[in-house]
């Protein structure tokens, strides 16, 4: 049974065209100029067929003279050619102008789309290490903050033994966040656990969110999720 489902965008439409018109259309390498007029011969050709409307047609055939493949062919003195791959018409010079600054203009665009692209990713990756850095900070102050505080010790008169507490330094803090990571038990990963994994160059505490066969979801302080694999789960 054939198929006549209306063709949905620009695209079908051109693979279409290629199907019924193979000696005028190509999806790819050069594709040669077309015989000026040549939207009427196809409105002729495919009145009677029900998958290709006017508009899509009309759109389909902007979008494939407007293809850099086929700017780059148009030139003076090049045979145009109609639906059944016969010539009709050399390409004139002011036809050549035309679609050279049609090519340049649509190659600026496209630069400029490039660029701000890469912008977007630029300033999204820094928002990311910050976020990272944060979160790693975070996690050093959190461990710091568990360290439960001793008694005071009885004075003495040594001044280099006298303490009057056993809150840490921050050179303890620090000694204790870059302490070698002791990996916690396969048995001991469920969701709720408290856990420490590697962020950059830090250990930051966290809490399992979610887990499976491979991979574990931890929350940081931060609220920023991750997503690591059970290997790399530490004691908190």
């Amino acid at each position: 049974m054939e198929n006549t489902a209306k063709l949905s965008n620009s695209k079908e439409v051109i693979a279409y065209l290629v199907e019924k018109f193979p000696t005028c259309f190509t999806l790819e390498g050069d594709a040669r100029p077309l015989k000026i007029g040549i939207f009427d011969d196809l409105a002729t050709r495919l009145a009677d067929d029900e998958r290709v409307s006017k508009t899509r047609l009309r759109s389909a055939l902007r979008q494939y003279t407007g293809a850099w493949r086929y700017l780059r062919g148009v030139k003076a003195g090049v045979q145009r050619v109609d639906l059944d791959g016969v010539d009709a018409g050399l390409v004139e010079a002011e036809h050549e102008s035309h679609a050279l600054e049609q090519l340049q203009e649509s190659q600026e665009r496209a630069k400029a789309k490039r660029q701000e692209r890469a912008a977007e990713s630029k300033a999204a990756a820094a928002k990311a290490r910050a976020a990272v850095n944060k979160d790693a900070q975070d996690g050093v102050r959190k461990e710091g903050a568990r360290k439960p505080k001793g008694k005071k010790a009885p004075y003495t008169n040594e001044r280099k033994t006298k303490t009057f507490g056993s809150k840490p330094t921050a050179k303890q803090e620090t000694t204790k966040a870059n302490a070698p990571l002791e990996a916690i038990a396969q048995d001991n990963i469920e969701v709720g656990a408290e856990v420490r994994v590697q962020v950059g160059s830090y250990p930051v505490a966290g809490t399992i969110t979610d887990l499976d066969k491979h991979d574990v979801q931890v929350q940081l302080p931060s609220g920023m999720l991750v997503r690591v694999p059970r290997s790399e789960l530490f004691r908190a």
